[in-house]
């Protein structure tokens, strides 16, 4: 009588190995990806309704990673917030400049950048708690001078694009008509994020936004 095999079916003896399994090694991140992995970590937690400072602490330990890794990519915290505003600036005046090559100066122009604001604070909610200077209050003052020269520069643009709409319409002084027309819109804007952020992101910026804007227009 033949012995039975012990092995399961199909399995050759020669797979087996008493060798212990290696546990999987961490993959290490390339360089410049932990940089990106931290500020996409920041933005996240700064999505949070009612969310208070964050630490370094509370976003190492949501990077599981100690506060001095953080550190060895970021001089500061507030390096890590020039980081998002770097993002911010790219984002939003590499938008407009595409509006402006697309569309002649006027209200459609300046419509349209006031509704891609919009957009873009709702597809980043964290980025807009940074934006309207609630993410800011206890960092570094550098951080809310650089949003507020944000803002400047929007308001300039805004200006650029009605001051001709306002020549065009037979105004007797159409830079100070299109300075008043471009400051109202840049404190709407503002009053819409601010409202959004303090909503703990439920009500929406674009809330009858045409509407709104037209009434400016």
């Amino acid at each position: 009588m033949q012995n039975e095999e012990t092995s399961a079916p199909g399995a050759p003896l020669s797979s087996v190995s008493s060798e212990p399994v290696a546990a999987p090694t961490r993959k290490r991140p390339k360089p410049g990806e932990r940089r990106v992995q931290i500020l996409q970590a920041l933005a996240a937690m700064l999505e949070q309704p009612g969310a208070e400072r964050v630490t370094t602490a509370a976003l190492a330990a949501r990077l599981e990673v100690s506060e001095a890794a953080l550190y060895r990519h970021f001089a500061s915290k507030a390096q890590m917030f020039e980081g998002l505003i770097d993002f911010i600036e790219q984002s939003v005046f590499t938008l407009i400049n595409q509006i402006i090559e697309r569309s002649a100066p006027g209200q459609e122009q300046a419509a349209r950048i006031i509704a891609m604001l919009v957009q873009f604070a709702e597809k980043n909610p964290g980025m807009t708690r940074v934006m309207v200077g609630d993410a800011l209050v206890y960092e570094n003052e550098r951080l809310q001078n650089r949003m507020n020269q944000f803002f400047d520069k929007i308001e300039a643009t805004l200006r650029q694009a009605l001051r001709g709409a306002a020549a065009a319409d037979g105004s007797a002084t159409p830079s100070v008509d299109a300075q008043v027309r471009a400051s109202a819109l840049a404190a709407f804007v503002v009053g819409r994020l601010q409202r959004f952020a303090r909503s703990g992101f439920r009500r929406q910026p674009s809330e009858h936004l045409e509407a709104a804007v037209a009434l400016m227009l």
